[in-house]
C-alpha cells in the first residue's frame, strides 16, 4: 500500500523532554557533551544534540531531537560522512535529514571526523570517532548572530560549505587511515557523492531520495524484531513538504475504517513491562510527523488519518489506550502490577497525546 500525504508546518506540544544539563559555551566539547543538552553564554542559548552516524536508523537521533524541541533555538550535529573503514560502515548525509531538520527549526551543523581510534577486533576499522571541536565551536558562534530561520541556514550551509566539508573529510579520513595503517572506503564513493551535489541542488535532491525510497523499499519487506503487530499490513508513506524535501517511511501497520486511516507506529519489548524511552521518543517524533499530516491519499482517495503510537510488551496481561477511561486505567495497572516509574509514564503520555491529537495504545505483544 502506498500512502501519499503533504505537511505544511509543524504544530505540537512535547511533555517528555528531559530535563537537559546545561553547558557554558566556553567549556563545551561536541565530543564529550551528553547526547542532548543546552549550551549557553550571555549572548546566546541554544539546545544541542548530536548525532554519531548521518544514518538516521543508527543510534536514536530521532530521540535525541525530540529531547530538544521544548527549547525556542535547537541545533543538531550531524557528520556529513562516517567511514568506519573497510571492514565497517560508510553512511552518507541525505537531503531529507536536512530537510526534515529545517521542517521542525532545528539548525543544522555539518561536521566531519578527524580523529578515531582503531578497532583491535578489526584489521581495517576504526572506532570511537572524535568530531573536530573548534569548528563545532565557531559555528555554534555563526548561529549565534545568524538572524534568518533554521530553513535558510540549513539551505546556505548545503549550497556554500558542503564540498569544502567534503574535502576535509578525505583529508581526514586519508590521515587517519595513515595513522593507524588501515584501508578505508575507497575515495571513489566519495567523489561520486561530491559529484551528485556539484550538479546542483536539484540533482542532490533526487540522488539523495533515490537512496531514501531504497531504504524505504527493503524496510517494507522486513519485519523489524521491535515490531510485535497484529497483522503484517505494512504501509509505505511518502510526505511532501513545502521545501520540496520528500520523507520515505514505512509504516508499522494501517487500519483503514470507511475513510479514516490509522497510521500505526509500533515499539515492542521482550524483557520489560514498556519498551525502552528511547523507542518511545523515536516513536514520538513520528506521530509530531503524523499529526500534522494533510492531503493524506491512496489511490487519490482521500483519508482523515488518526496516528498511533502502539507500545507492546510480553509481560502486559491488559490492554488500554489513550482514550480509556480513568477506571479502565487504573485496573490496567493493577492488573500488570506497574510501579510508580511506568505509571508516570503512561499518564504523561496520554497526557501527551491528548494535546497533540494521537492515539496512545499499550498491549500485550
Amino acid at each position: 500500500m502506498q500512502i501519499n500525504a503533504t505537511i505544511t508546518g509543524i504544530e505540537y506540544k512535547p511533555l517528555l523532554v528531559n530535563e537537559l544539563e546545561n553547558i557554558e559555551f566556553q567549556s563545551f566539547d561536541i565530543n564529550t557533551c551528553p547526547t542532548s543538552c543546552v549550551v549557553f553564554d550571555k549572548n546566546m542559548k541554544f539546545a544541542i544534540s548530536k548525532w554519531v552516524s548521518p544514518k538516521r536508523t543508527r543510534s536514536y537521533p530521532y530521540e535525541r531531537i525530540y529531547n530538544t524541541l521544548g527549547s525556542s533555538k535547537k541545533i543538531t550535529i550531524i557528520p556529513i560522512i562516517k567511514d568506519e573503514g573497510l571492514d565497517g560502515d560508510r553512511d552518507f548525509i541525505q537531503w531529507d535529514t536536512l530537510s526534515l531538520m529545517s521542517l521542525l527549526d532545528v539548525y543544522v551543523i555539518l561536521a566531519y571526523y578527524d580523529n578515531a581510534e582503531k578497532n583491535i577486533n578489526y584489521k581495517n576499522k576504526i572506532t570511537n570517532q572524535f568530531f573536530d571541536n573548534e569548528y563545532v565551536l565557531n559555528k555554534i558562534q555563526e548561529i549565534s548572530t545568524y538572524h534568518s530561520s533554521a530553513l535558510h541556514w540549513n539551505l546556505k550551509e548545503l549550497n556554500e560549505n558542503f564540498v569544502p566539508l567534503i574535502l576535509k573529510v578525505k583529508e581526514n579520513y586519508h590521515k587517519i587511515s595513515q595513522m593507524f595503517n588501515i584501508q578505508m572506503h575507497s575515495e571513489k564513493g566519495i567523489e561520486t557523492f561530491q559529484e551528485k551535489i556539484n550538479e546542483n541542488l536539484n540533482a542532490f535532491m533526487v540522488f539523495s531520495r533515490q537512496k531514501a525510497k531504497e531504504a524505504q523499499n527493503r524496510e517494507f519487506v522486513t519485519q523489524q524484531p521491535k515490531e510485535s503487530l497484529q497483522t503484517l499490513t505494512k504501509a509505505k508513506i511518502t510526505i511532501t513538504n513545502y521545501l520540496g524535501g520528500q520523507y520515505f517511511f514505512t509504516v508499522d501497520e494501517v487500519e483503514i475504517n470507511n475513510l479514516e486511516l490509522k497510521l500505526i507506529e509500533a515499539k515492542h519489548s521482550k524483557s520489560a513491562i514498556l519498551p525502552s524511552m528511547n523507542d518511545i521518543k523515536d516513536g514520538l517524533l513520528k506521530m509530531i510527523l503524523y499529526t500534522n499530516l494533510k492531503e493524506v491519499q491512496i489511490n487519490d482517495q482521500q483519508y482523515k488519518v488518526k496516528p498511533t503510537l502502539l507500545l507492546t510488551s510480553t509481560d502486559l496481561r491488559t490492554e488500554i489506550n489513550s482514550d480509556s477511561t480513568l477506571q479502565e486505567v487504573e485496573s490496567f495497572y493493577k492488573n500488570n502490577n506497574l510501579k510508580r516509574k511506568n505509571i508516570d509514564l503512561i499518564n504523561k503520555l496520554f497526557d501527551e497525546a491528548k494535546i497533540n491529537n494521537f492515539i496512545v495504545s499499550i498491549r500485550n505483544g
